[in-house]
């Protein structure tokens, strides 16, 4: 038999030989890279046998080497892709899946108007779903809408108390639910939310009290229309507002008087009411811009032989167009754009358990002629 036949010979019996050994229980990697197998020395020669010099054999064949290295990396990119996936995919899931509610004092106001907006539009932006309810000014509505609520199962409440009265029962009851509250604009004192965002309104109503002081040069008659009594925005406004009037003895206050839902149509009535009892009047302040766009609107028609300085609060729309106008002597613009994406930020922290301060307060810019039309391109 030629050399080159018993070399095949020897080879197809090796072959067989190796499929007939037992699988290897080392791990793969130490697998690949231990011999295993008989070298060819150590397998019986036949006549004739080609010797070869002692090399390790490796199982199988460079294929299946190559098909285990691919298959390791793909196992690798398959592993850290399913570990990117379970870092991110939690949350969002988890915001897919959460409700709040809103739950608004009185949509006819454009104040609350834009906040509403901007919490749906933050909401929308970070896939949350939020449910608004509008109470139209009715404390007992607000109480009902937000126990329907809390039924639907929202994870958190944004509130706006629709009044002084009943304030507190919204926010004790989606707490009694285990349900974190974030208060805005309003809060009540007997059982305030997790957190509460507000125009710091003493702050403000001082700015705009020292305004008004310097531009009458400290002297006038001044009547004040109130926002609803026991709000929160109210009775800071009047504390502010009368800090600086202290600083201005020649400003007498000679009128006040609360309206039952800061609308223009009762700022109009109010001060028809005081030009009547005190036709020398020659501030008006309203608490809100819709009371003070009221008061312009009396000044106007009650032919008065004086100029009356009309300012508001708020710096909603409207306001901001009549002191562009010159309608409006001034107001104080807050942020209710801002308020509306805070309010939507905090009450997801608060569902995931971080801890808020008790009052996020921001602050208003006196607005006047000079700077207006910016913040009715864009409201802050």
């Amino acid at each position: 038999m030629s050399g080159t036949l018993v070399a095949l010979r020897e080879r197809r019996e090796r072959r067989e030989r190796m499929r007939q050994l037992p699988l290897p229980t080392t791990p793969l990697f130490h697998y690949f890279n231990t011999p295993h197998f008989p070298t060819p020395a150590a397998l019986p020669q036949g006549s004739g046998a080609v010797k070869t010099t002692p090399q390790p054999t490796y199982p199988h064949n460079r294929m299946i080497r190559s098909m285990f290295l691919r298959s390791t990396s793909l196992t690798a990119v398959i592993a850290a892709a399913a570990f990117a996936f379970s870092s991110t995919s939690p949350v969002v899931a988890q915001q897919k899946d959460v409700t709040i509610g809103l739950a608004v004092a009185n949509l006819q106001a454009d104040f609350f108007n834009q906040i509403k907006q901007s919490v749906e539009a933050e909401a929308k932006a970070k896939g949350v779903t939020v449910i608004t309810v509008d109470a139209k000014g009715d404390s007992a509505t607000q109480v009902s809408q937000v126990q329907d609520l809390i039924t639907r199962g929202i994870k958190a409440l944004i509130y706006i108390p629709a009044g002084a009265t009943a304030a507190g029962v919204p926010v004790k009851t989606a707490k009694a639910a285990g349900i974190p509250v974030v208060c805005v604009d309003r809060t009540p004192p007997d059982n305030p939310g997790d957190t509460f965002i507000a125009t710091d309104s003493v702050s403000a109503a001082r700015t705009l009290g020292e305004y008004v002081g310097k531009i009458t040069d400290g002297k006038g008659r001044v009547g004040i229309l109130q926002g609803q009594l026991g709000t929160t925005p109210e009775l800071d406004r009047d504390k502010g507002f009368n800090e600086a009037l202290a600083k201005f003895p020649g400003l007498q206050v000679v009128a006040k008087q609360p309206s039952k839902a800061w609308m223009q149509d009762e700022g109009f009535a109010i001060a028809q009411d005081m030009l009547q009892r005190h036709p020398d009047i020659t501030v008006f302040f309203g608490r809100a811009d819709a009371l003070a766009l009221g008061a312009a609107q009396a000044v106007k028609v009650g032919n008065l032989d004086h100029k009356v300085v009309v300012v508001g609060f708020d710096g909603d729309v409207a306001g901001l167009k009549a002191v562009r106008d010159g309608t409006l002597t001034a107001t104080m613009t807050q942020q209710t754009q801002g308020m509306g994406r805070l309010a939507l930020q905090s009450a997801l922290d608060l569902i995931a358990g971080k801890k808020l301060p008790a009052d996020q307060l921001q602050d208003a810019v006196l607005t006047t002629k000079e700077n207006v039309e910016p913040f009715i391109t864009k409201h802050p």
